[in-house]
């Protein structure tokens, strides 16, 4: 058994960018909640490790290194999120459109848009299954999009208190502020994410049901067989396309877009990945010329035995090499394994 001495000479015998480096998951997880995008939540992490290294010699221990972190981290978002518009669904934009409609509407700038993280840069891989079934839930689409509607003091409130389960006596301590002001803004915080749409979406891993669902969907879309995509579709299953503000509800309507303006989708191919705690799939195209290339990051939202969500992100310039994703696929080569083993 070591003693206290021999384990703090340990410990402070790792380098700091090691040390900064073991938070870098949960971190990215709290400031995507914050600010609703992967690359501003990387760019918020950046920064607070950046802080940190510099301000290290000054930090002494006086608390603990997660909570010293998440203070910086919380007044890095919060500065952010003082100065950038709220970040939103096309849901949040007007009704649902209609199906027949010929274009989906000229593209909206980047900024405005809830975007896609991948479920490796922000959900641990093992751990108490009660732990990663909530860490899946607090970064599923719809729960993100619904804390952009709280002001930012209330929605670092709400997750530090809700999703990482932070005492009130913590929360008023790392924000500067009383108890009795945490559970007011807690309580208005409840309020506003009680009101907001959360339709349900996929919160655990998916069971054999839902994996053969899944893969029904992929084999459907693939060979676009419209009658056997309509079949897996819940009867208000909706369909967006980000950066367009063109949304969708209905089987109907998204059946009819898929056979009108949509029809290029045939013949596409996807490669399974996972974001937001439910399973995802890059879509590429057939080209001609170079086989199959990037279209969009598909985000599937099932509950049940239904698709209840095709949430489809077109900034593949970008969301493609934060997934990982190939930047095309060559004709008659084998592709990954189907979403069948996704998530």
């Amino acid at each position: 058994m070591w003693s206290s001495f021999e384990q703090v000479s340990e410990v402070a015998s790792v380098p700091v960018e090691t040390r900064l480096e073991a938070y870098r998951p949960e971190l990215t997880g709290y400031c995507y909640r914050m600010l609703g995008s992967a690359f501003e939540a990387e760019d918020a992490v950046q920064d607070t490790f950046v802080r940190a290294w510099r301000n290290f010699d000054r930090f002494e221990g006086r608390s603990a290194l997660r909570t010293w972190l998440y203070r910086i981290a919380t007044n890095v978002c919060l500065n952010m999120a003082a100065s950038a518009q709220r970040r939103i669904r096309p849901m949040d934009l007007g009704p649902a459109g209609s199906g027949t409609a010929s274009h989906p509407g000229e593209p909206r700038p980047e900024q405005i848009w809830l975007g896609p993280i991948p479920d490796d840069r922000v959900l641990p891989t093992a751990g108490d299954p009660a732990e990663v079934v909530a860490g899946r839930e607090s970064v599923r689409l719809a729960f993100v999009a619904a804390l952009q509607h709280l002001p930012p003091r209330q929605r670092a409130v709400l997750i530090l208190r809700e999703v990482l389960a932070w005492s009130a006596q913590e929360v008023a301590e790392l924000l500067d502020t009383s108890v009795a002001s945490v559970n007011s803004a807690l309580q208005r915080a409840r309020a506003t994410i009680a009101s907001a749409d959360t339709a349900a979406e996929t919160r655990r891993p998916l069971d054999e049901k839902q994996q053969a669902l899944l893969t029904r969907y992929v084999r459907a879309f693939e060979a676009y067989d419209l009658p056997a995509l309509t079949e897996l579709l819940h009867e208000d299953a909706t369909l967006s396309m980000p950066p367009v503000p063109l949304w969708l509800r209905g089987a109907d309507d998204i059946m009819a877009w898929m056979t009108g303006a949509g029809n290029g989708c045939r013949g596409s191919r996807v490669v399974p990945v996972a974001a937001n705690g439910m399973p995802a799939l890059g879509q590429y195209r057939h080209d001609p010329e170079s086989g199959y290339v990037p279209w969009a990051l598909i985000v599937v939202g099932l509950s049940g035995d239904r698709i209840t969500s095709i949430n489809s992100f077109l900034d593949t310039e970008r969301l493609f090499p934060l997934f990982g994703l190939p930047d095309r696929l060559v004709a008659g080569v084998d592709q990954p394994e189907q979403a069948g083993r996704v998530a």
